[in-house]
């Protein structure tokens, strides 16, 4: 089963926050308290208090961003 074309933009912001909103917490999480055995647990709350914010952020932000990129790049050739 595929998903409808019209919800394609809300899906990339879907996998985008979420790809993202895993490594960062994931990073930042290791970098200051290293790995334990609450490491992913930890993580996963992590995960689950930032997903909510990035998710409509990416909503919002991606076709302002899309747009400034087309205004500062030249048309691909063909």
């Amino acid at each position: 089963m595929r998903i409808p074309a019209k919800y394609a933009n809300i899906l990339f912001g879907g996998m985008l926050s979420a790809i993202m909103v895993t490594v960062i917490s994931g990073t930042v999480l290791f970098v200051n308290q290293g790995y334990s055995p609450e490491f992913f647990r930890q993580w996963f709350k992590g995960f689950t208090s930032a997903w909510p914010i990035a998710f409509p952020t990416v909503l919002v932000v991606a076709p302002r961003v899309r747009k400034m990129v087309a205004r500062l790049t030249e048309p691909a050739a063909g």
